[in-house]
């Protein structure tokens, strides 16, 4: 556990940039509400009907895959809203 309970977007995106190579995320509005230019972490984001696992399931290997070429400061969207 990183202690980050409770951290807002912007605050757990400062956190996360110097730690961490990757952020993944069913926000799929974080681009437009964050500056993204000036990180180096990369943004994957998952579309899903849900954050519940047997939503989230079906996407793990699209996840695996864009894990494998993602780049720094990219934001990659995977997934799909259609219900399973």
């Amino acid at each position: 556990m990183c202690g980050w309970s409770g951290k807002k977007n912007g605050d757990l995106l400062a956190l996360a940039d110097p730690q961490f190579d990757v952020l993944l995320t069913l926000d799929k509005n974080l681009p437009y509400q964050q500056n993204l230019d000036t990180k180096r972490i990369a943004v994957l984001i998952v579309r899903a009907p849900s954050n519940r696992l047997q939503d989230l399931v079906p996407v793990v290997p699209e996840c695996l895959a864009a894990l494998e070429t993602i780049q720094p400061r990219q934001v990659v969207r995977i997934g799909s809203l259609l219900s399973r």
